[in-house]
């Protein structure tokens, strides 16, 4: 294991509070960290985001991801300051072991989708309509066309009336 381990940190914000609150609490997390002797390696907003099930009555939140490298006391220090925030809903930090992730810039998710060429975007079709793909591809049985051409005259004579 030639790799020293490194730390990441998500965590879920509230989704009610203003973009400028979220900039303050990325920052105030890092600092903490530095402060702690830690070197805080990446730090990404990953943007607003529907949960998968409420959470403190909240079925949204703001994601934000930050990997950090040292000893694994900075994690007691910073899971106490995010348990005494009231606008973090949940956190978790994992031990990763191998290569370190490659910085990159904070970022929306707008900003994660690269940017297509004029070639690609006319190579895109408009997608078909899911129910008419669906009939083409799936081949019916003779029961099951009976069925089908049998409620379609049911609808028919129910249309004459």
């Amino acid at each position: 294991m030639s790799e020293k381990p490194y730390y990441e940190t998500m965590y879920i914000l509230r989704p009610d509070i203003p973009e400028e609150e979220v900039e303050s609490h990325l920052k105030k997390y890092s600092e903490l960290l530095e402060k702690s002797g830690t070197e805080v390696l990446d730090s990404q907003m990953r943007g607003k985001r529907r949960l998968a099930y409420p959470i403190a009555k909240h079925k949204e939140g703001i994601y934000v991801q930050l990997s950090h490298k040292g000893d694994g006391q900075q994690v007691a220090i910073l899971e106490r300051a995010m348990r005494l925030s009231e606008d973090v809903i949940r956190y978790l930090t994992v031990k990763q072991d191998g290569p370190l992730p490659t910085p990159k810039s904070i970022s929306k998710d707008s900003d994660d989708e690269p940017e297509k060429s004029e070639t690609d975007k006319e190579n895109i079709k408009p997608t078909e309509d899911k129910t008419e793909s669906a009939t083409k591809d799936k081949t019916i049985s003779p029961t099951e066309d009976k069925t089908i051409s049998a409620s379609k005259d049911e609808k028919e004579e129910a249309t004459k009336e």
